[in-house]
């Protein structure tokens, strides 16, 4: 163990929420939930740590009849050497995060008052969340004492699932003050000589997207997991009651088990993992799956998404008839998590996220720490954990083929299943306990703490516009995928302007097609993801769904009328059930023999279906909702982000972007277009029709429109 200056003095700053050492009532509201917990956790792991000499856990008193006396009390003592410490910070009434903003000058100055009675100055001061970050860089200028800081979530981040959840730029500012979170953590990065994040995903997709991010005093130093909880089998597992409730849908429960277990939410992709075992005789052969997506009493009374993903789950059991072999119990406790992760350990088994995405993956931490190899997506936060734990393998979680093999391997090399839950118990112990993270975050903290010379303070260049300043919107399949030598210099151009320009994909692919051509070509994941032909919207990082756009194309939408309506026509059949969608029907179209668009356009509002039928490149005839299309979903984007139309770049080549390149955008119609669906726009003067194809035309009128050089930044 390294040797520290036992004297080493640590605040915590964590302002909002319901703290206290005991009972925390987590879930209660959304401020108090994760955050609350780990400051409280962090603060009792430092203090067992020898090289601490004292934590004080800093946060809001409250006085309020409607929650629990301990958080009027002043004082409350952790340990020998922690207490938290409660500031009186405006009204004493328990109040939400978005209403301190007035009182935070305030507690900065009680504070201060408080840190000057203390017999010795702070080593470091460290914030959590925005709110503390303002008032640590108050005491940090006043003190002259290092600022860490901690966001745990970013407001930039945050306002693009306010706006993906329907909310309007004015509702954001009312109700979140949203703008004042993003400048407090603007401030902060500029001030903080350390950022600690969990993960290198959240250093490079969500803190880069802040004028004052600089990589360079960013720290990875992953959470801890409770090991008195998450630990190898003690043999007794399969006698529980959450094992009756497993064991009761197979037909052999003593194979070794395949355990999914996240959120019914469709990022998470089970349905990829139903149909890789469905398809595969011999993983099923070897193993069961087991599936637990959260509890449900009746799958009609949840929310869409999850509705939809558990109807799916059902239907892909019956698909593939794969009864008695697949498990996918109703309800468990969350206490009982630890005890499915030894059960699947126990079989022999292994643990599988398939997850689009996954920003950190602390149930990879805790099946890992239960003695369980695991698989999981190579996005984010699972190669972190995977390449400090060498316990399992990363997937292409949209490639079935990986899926199956790297199961199979996992599944039939017994000596290789024993390394990788000898190496998982190891490395969670040595990476992912309290112990290891108060060790790595002390070693992050002393050369802070020894130095004598401030960091220089870091000049950003603050854009005018509190968000993008432009937006730039591009089809996939014929403008980005067809020429790799000239993608490279257009995702080059657009790497060195990801500040300034928002980059959306707008194409007619399903999301997880759309995402996988992406990772092939090795194109940047983009800020947002129009899919579907612009029936549906996602937001990166994270692949937040924008489902106020679903409930607004909902309107007049009948896909069961559609389907009735073009059931006879001659020329036209419809495309696999894995094309089809909530909001789209699509069909094969041979154009010699089928009606034409607007005969089918007339059938369809003769039976009162008000619909969008698009044509592509003359074989593929897709319904939609009247409200949508890649045109309508790109203008909503535009809204909900405040960029103008005439600062949008949108950039097409089949008929089925025209709308996308009509009006007061931008437009470029790519050299390697599709003549016949777009030649109605010829004639059109705003529209500009590049010489050459691809990404190569999209640089062109880049070029010709100074759309990089006009980007509005300004210095503060």
């Amino acid at each position: 163990m390294p040797a520290y200056d036992k004297n080493i003095y640590i605040i915590l700053i964590s302002i909002h929420g319901l703290i206290r050492g005991h009972d925390l009532e987590l879930g209660c509201d959304a401020d108090t939930g994760g955050q609350t917990k780990y400051v409280v956790e962090l603060a009792r792991a430092l203090g067992e740590n020898p090289g601490v000499g004292r934590v004080d856990l800093v946060t809001r008193r409250i006085v309020d009849r409607s929650v629990s006396d301990d958080y009027s009390r002043r004082y409350e003592k952790l340990s020998e050497k922690v207490q938290i410490v409660r500031i009186d910070c405006g009204e004493e009434a328990y109040i939400p995060k978005e209403q301190l903003w007035d009182y935070l000058e305030n507690f900065a100055d009680s504070t201060l008052e408080y840190i000057k009675l203390q017999p010795d100055l702070p080593s470091i001061i460290h914030s959590h969340y925005a709110d503390a970050g303002y008032v640590g860089t108050r005491l940090s200028h006043h003190l002259g004492i290092p600022l860490v800081f901690t966001g745990h979530s970013l407001g930039r981040s945050k306002r693009r699932q306010l706006l993906a959840a329907g909310y309007r730029s004015e509702a954001l500012e009312t109700r979140y003050n949203i703008t004042s979170r993003i400048e407090a953590e603007e401030t902060t990065l500029g001030v903080a000589e350390c950022v600690i994040t969990s993960t290198r995903q959240e250093v490079f997709e969500q803190y880069a997207s802040y004028d004052h991010y600089q990589p360079e005093l960013m720290r990875v130093v992953p959470p801890g997991t409770d090991l008195d909880q998450f630990f190898k089998p003690e043999g007794n597992e399969g006698s529980s009651n959450i094992a009756t409730e497993i064991y009761r849908f197979l037909k052999n429960p003593d194979k070794p088990i395949i355990l999914a277990l996240s959120r019914p939410d469709p990022r998470k992709n089970i349905l990829q993992l139903i149909t890789a075992y469905g398809e595969s005789a011999e993983l099923q052969q070897r193993a069961n799956l087991v599936i637990v997506a959260g509890n449900r009493d009746d799958i009609s009374d949840m929310d869409d998404d999850a509705q939809g993903v558990l109807q799916d789950i059902l239907l892909h059991i019956d698909q593939y008839d794969l009864y008695g072999r697949v498990a996918y119990p109703k309800h468990h406790q969350p206490s009982e998590v630890a005890t499915i992760f030894r059960l699947a350990a126990l079989s022999k088994g292994v643990f599988i996220n398939p997850a689009l995405t996954e920003p950190f993956g602390l149930t990879l931490i805790e099946a890992a720490a239960c003695g369980l190899p695991i698989i999981a997506t190579e996005d984010g936060g699972p190669i972190d954990i995977i390449g400090n734990c060498n316990n399992g393998y990363l997937i292409d979680p949209l490639d079935r083929d990986d899926i199956v093999g790297k199961l199979l391997s996992t599944l039939s090399e017994r000596q290789q299943w024993e390394e990788f839950a000898s190496n998982g118990l190891i490395g969670v112990r040595k990476h992912y306990s309290w112990q290891a993270h108060t060790e790595k975050f002390l070693q992050v903290l002393q050369p802070l703490i020894t130095s004598t010379v401030a960091a220089p303070p870091f000049k950003a260049k603050r854009r005018k516009y509190l968000h993008h300043d432009r937006a730039l919107f591009s089809d996939l399949d014929q403008n980005l995928l067809g020429n790799p030598e000239s993608l490279e210099p257009f995702v080059k151009a657009l790497q060195a302007n990801r500040k300034c320009v928002l980059f959306g994909i707008a194409t007619g692919r399903r999301l997880d097609s759309a995402i996988q051509a992406l990772r092939k070509h090795r194109i940047p994941m983009p800020n947002v993801l129009i899919t579907s032909l612009g029936t549906e919207i996602h937001y990166n990082p994270n692949l937040v769904r924008d489902a106020a756009w679903e409930l607004h194309i909902d309107y007049l939408w009948n896909p069961r009328i559609i389907r009735r309506i073009l059931k006879e026509l001659p020329g036209i059949k419809l495309q696999p059930r894995l094309e089809q969608s909530r909001f789209k029907v699509s069909y094969y179209i041979d154009p010699q023999i089928a009606p034409d668009i607007q005969q089918i356009n007339k059938m369809c509002h003769q039976e009162g279906q008000a619909v969008n039928v698009v044509l592509s490149f003359g074989q593929f005839l897709d319904i939609i909702p009247v409200r949508a299309s890649k045109g309508l979903a790109l203008r909503w984007v535009a809204e909900r982000h405040d960029i103008p139309l005439d600062r949008i770049l949108a950039a097409g080549g089949s008929g089925a972007d025209e709308d996308m390149m009509r009006g007061n955008m931008l437009a470029v119609v790519v050299a390697n277009r599709h003549n016949e669906e777009l030649s109605d726009l010829v004639h059109v003067d705003e529209i500009f029709f590049s010489s050459r194809p691809y990404a190569e035309g999209i640089l062109e009128a880049i070029k010709l429109y100074d759309f990089f050089e006009t980007c509005e930044l300004t210095d503060t």
